[in-house]
């Protein structure tokens, strides 16, 4: 395989392919090299030749296919490899700073929320997961082929019963008991991913009944649903369960748990603008700071954490970016307890700004135990909601280079919209083109932005009238029209 190949297989912070199938992208041969690659990058960063690897992965069903390669790789490198089984993301990086395995990193096989037929590698350090650079560095590597060589041991040790035991005590500690939950309902869906282990490992020994749990077994086809707390099936499932059971809180976790979401008593989703506002309002109560998220997050939002005595500083799409941004406010001195995509990637300053979804929802158990007849929803009552809310996702040709296309689409954008009547920029946006409209032309906004892994350019909408979206998205149909380069289809089904 050459340098573009390998190059293929990046997604953001992550190396990421199709792994079943006939169209096979993450190879044997690419996985194995990647990960001779990934010991050789760690040489150059602390100056030694061999190392004690933790490899862990989600229930994906090319698991065991790639975690052979990873340990050919590591192996034949001369390293040690600790098989952690079935695990979620965020403890492989748990397990490097709370844990006596004396790993030096950690290697996770997941593709997150993408379809069962895609797998792929995310690497810790005891500093944190790689970033884009990192992974550039270690594809370039790969394709050299010029690689450590020795012998080294395989062992197997699970972390997921520890790691669910720091989860416990980070709850009771906090309440001040050891069953806080006792005479709460709650249950968890786990979309047959990584996440089903919370309800016997956390919610059972916090007292919590967890009668009507669903899709706790592992299954890498995912029968059931989408493993991701944004896919609308998935929450409608959830909330059922929740309403059947009358249970007082709804769980649910992506592939491999670095995301959540909810479903309060009700059957009502608390996830994207509402979760954000949720958690913001328990960290408000402790201390007041600024609350860093993704860009498509609502103007609401930014009205209910000001009015919490905090701040809301949106920023650019990936949960690195806006990890990198909450850590730089800390560093100049602006308090910032938390960094949340939409999506629900949260990363607490208190947990190594690890977006971690199972940390994210012991805050809403720490909260829920102290509640007797108010719902965790009352303390987002005041948000303000749009009246409509969507994203449409139009495409790319084929041929062209749609990183250069894209952009281009968006400063003709931008231009266009500081000529309109009806039209304003926002006055901070950090990514693509956040337009407002005035209230007789769609009485909301707009952000048409690139994708951080796609050749996709997502718009997102909000109005505060009904039609409104329909009204924007016309408009905006008429300005992209002139693109010969872009597939609207998507955006001509929304307006029908």
């Amino acid at each position: 395989m050459d340098l573009l190949d390998f190059k293929r297989l990046k997604s953001g912070t992550d190396v990421r392919g199709v792994a079943v199938g006939d169209a096979i992208t993450l190879t044997d041969q690419a996985v194995t090299s990647i990960t001779r690659a990934f010991i050789v990058w760690l040489s150059k960063k602390y100056k030694k030749s061999s190392f004690k690897i933790a490899v862990g992965h989600d229930s994906r069903i090319s698991a065991q296919r790639i975690l052979n390669c990873v340990k050919e790789g590591v192996l034949s490198s001369g390293s040690d490899l600790i098989y952690t089984g079935l695990s979620s993301t965020p403890s492989m990086f748990i397990l490097l700073k709370k844990s006596d395995f004396g790993c030096d990193a950690s290697i996770m096989i997941t593709a997150s929320h993408l379809p069962y037929d895609r797998n792929g590698l995310k690497f810790f350090t005891p500093e944190g997961g790689l970033d884009g650079k990192d992974i550039d560095e270690i594809l370039k590597i790969a394709s050299e082929g010029k690689f450590l060589t020795g012998e080294g041991n395989f062992s197997q040790r699970s972390y997921i019963d520890e790691y669910s035991a720091i989860l416990v005590r980070t709850v009771r500690d906090a309440c001040g008991c050891s069953r806080p939950l006792g005479g709460k309902k709650i249950i968890v869906d786990a979309g047959n991913g990584a996440g089903g282990f919370f309800a016997q490992k956390v919610l059972k020994p916090l007292g919590a009944d967890t009668e009507g749990s669903q899709f706790l077994e592992p299954d890498g086809y995912f029968p059931n649903h989408i493993p991701n707390p944004e896919d609308g099936q998935a929450i409608d499932s959830l909330a059922a369960a929740v309403v059947k059971n009358k249970a007082d809180l709804g769980i649910i976790f992506d592939t491999d748990v670095d995301r959540a979401g909810a479903v309060d008593c009700d059957g009502k989703e608390i996830n994207r603008n509402r979760l954000i506002a949720l958690v913001s309002a328990i960290l408000m109560r402790e201390k007041k700071g600024a609350i860093v998220t993704d860009s498509v997050t609502s103007d609401g939002l930014t009205l209910f954490i000001q009015e919490l005595g905090g701040s809301h500083i949106r920023y650019k799409r990936g949960y690195k970016n806006v990890i990198d941004k909450c850590k730089e406010l800390n560093a100049s001195g602006i308090y910032s307890p938390l960094a949340i995509e939409t999506s629900g990637h949260a990363a607490f300053i208190d947990n190594y700004f690890l977006d971690d979804g199972a940390y994210l929802i012991t805050k809403l158990l720490i909260c829920l135990s102290s509640l007797e007849d108010e719902k965790l929803t009352g303390l987002i009552a005041t948000l303000p909601e749009p009246v409509e809310s969507a994203e449409v996702r139009i495409s790319f040709n084929d041929d062209c280079d749609f990183r250069k296309e894209g952009n281009t689409v968006i400063e003709d954008l931008k231009a266009c919209a500081l000529s309109a009547s009806c039209l304003t920029l926002a006055d901070v946006n950090y990514e693509g083109a956040r337009i407002n409209f005035g209230k007789d032309c769609g009485d909301g906004w707009t952000l048409v932005r690139m994708s951080v892994h796609d050749p996709v350019m997502p718009i997102n909408f909000e109005s505060n009238t009904k039609g409104g979206n329909k009204i924007m998205a016309k408009w905006l149909l008429n300005f992209l029209s002139k693109y010969s380069f872009l597939n609207t289809q998507n955006l001509k089904n929304f307006i029908q």
